[in-house]
C-alpha cells in the first residue's frame, strides 16, 4: 500500500472496521509532535484507542481531529492536564468553535504533478487530508496542459527521479498558477539538486510512505517553515575578531557602567561557534548538509552585523578596538 492508515481487523463485525492511523501520522495529521503525542498518552490517557495486531496505537478520524482541538487549545495557553478529560464538544465550546465542525485542518488548494499522485488524493478521507486538487497532470513535460490563473495554495509535484532541469519547469508552473508556495517530492535526487530546489524557497522532501504526510509536509511550506532561499554568492565574510581580542574586550569593559561590550563581546563568541560547529555537522552529515550550511550561513549573517555594532560601540565608549581575526 501507498499510505499507512489501516482497516481495523481485530473486529468481525464489518460495521466497527474504520480507517485509523498509526501514532506519527495522527500526530503529524493534528500539528503534534510525536513525542509530545507519546507523553500525553502515557500521562493523561487521551483517548481510548485501539491496536493493531503488531500492538500499535490505531487512531480514527474522530480522534485526529480531538487531538488537533487539543493542541489549539493548549497553544491558546491552556494547561493540557485540565483539557485532557473534557469531552470533545467541550474543547470546541471552549475553543469558541473555531474550527468548523471540529476538523483540525482547513483545504489546502492545491494543483498536483506526478503520476498517480491525484488518484492517491483523491481516494484518501477528506476529513483527515483536505487535500483539495483543482487540476493536476503526470509529468513535468505536460504542466503547460494545466489550467491558468487558479491562484493556488500549493504546486504539488512528485517526481521519481529529479534533476535541475525539473527547476525552471516547476519555477514557470509556479508563476502560472500563483501558487503559494511549492512542496517537491523525489524517490532520487544528488544532495546538488536538492540544495538547487531549496535555494528556490521550495520545500524538498522524499516521497512520503503514507499519504498522511502529505498535509503537514503542504502546511509547512505555506507557514514559510522551510529554509528562504539565498543568492548563491552570498557567503558571509570570515571573522573580524579572533576570541582572544573578544575575550580581551570583554575584561576591559568590565570597568564601564555599561556593559553592553561585554555582552556584545561574548554575544560574537557564541555566534562564531555555532558558525563552526554548524560547518562540522555539514560535514558529518550527508543528509542533513543542506540544512547545516544554512544554520551556520544565518549565524555568520548575524556574526557580520554584530561586528559592525562592536566596533561602533567600542569606538563610542571609547575602547581599543579588538585586533582583527588571522582566519
Amino acid at each position: 500500500m501507498a499510505y499507512s492508515p489501516e482497516r481495523q481487523q481485530d473486529h468481525p463485525d464489518p460495521a466497527s472496521a474504520e480507517l485509523t492511523y498509526r501514532s506519527g501520522v495522527a500526530a503529524r495529521l493534528a500539528g503534534l509532535p510525536v513525542e509530545t503525542l507519546r507523553v500525553w498518552e502515557r500521562r493523561y490517557e487521551l483517548s481510548d484507542t485501539r491496536r493493531s495486531a503488531h500492538g500499535q496505537r490505531l487512531y480514527t478520524a474522530a480522534q485526529v481531529q480531538r487531538l488537533g482541538l487539543l493542541k489549539q487549545l493548549v497553544d491558546q495557553g491552556h494547561p493540557i492536564g485540565q483539557l485532557a478529560q473534557l469531552p470533545t464538544e467541550a474543547l470546541r465550546a471552549l475553543g469558541g468553535n473555531a474550527q468548523a465542525g471540529g476538523a483540525p485542518l482547513q483545504p489546502i488548494d492545491v494543483v498536483v504533478v506526478g503520476v498517480g499522485l491525484a488518484r492517491r488524493i483523491g481516494a484518501s478521507p477528506h476529513d483527515t487530508l483536505p487535500l483539495h486538487v483543482l487540476d493536476s497532470c503526470a509529468r513535468l513535460d505536460m504542466l503547460d496542459g494545466l489550467r491558468r490563473g487558479l491562484q493556488v495554495d500549493v504546486l504539488l509535484v512528485e517526481q521519481a527521479e529529479l534533476d535541475e532541469e525539473a527547476i525552471p519547469l516547476i519555477a514557470a508552473a509556479g508563476r502560472a498558477l500563483q501558487a503559494t508556495a511549492v512542496v517537491v517530492l523525489y524517490r532520487f535526487c544528488s544532495n546538488a539538486t536538492i540544495r538547487a530546489l531549496r535555494a528556490q524557497g521550495w520545500l524538498v522532501a522524499r516521497v512520503p510512505a503514507d499519504m498522511g504526510e502529505l498535509v503537514p509536509l503542504c502546511r509547512q511550506a505555506l507557514e514559510g517553515q522551510h529554509l528562504p532561499p539565498r543568492p548563491v554568492d552570498s557567503s558571509p565574510a570570515g571573522p573580524r575578531f579572533d576570541e582572544e581580542a573578544l575575550a580581551s574586550l570583554t575584561a576591559a569593559s568590565s570597568k564601564l557602567a555599561c556593559e553592553c561590550p561585554r555582552h556584545m563581546a561574548e554575544l560574537l563568541m557564541m555566534l562564531g561557534s555555532f558558525e563552526r560547529y554548524s560547518r562540522q555537522c555539514a560535514s558529518r552529515s550527508a543528509g542533513d548538509a543542506h540544512l547545516h550550511q544554512d544554520l551556520g550561513h544565518a549565524a555568520g549573517q548575524a556574526r557580520v552585523i554584530l561586528e559592525a555594532a562592536l566596533e561602533r560601540l567600542a569606538q563610542a565608549e571609547g575602547l581599543p578596538l579588538p585586533g582583527k581575526s588571522a582566519q
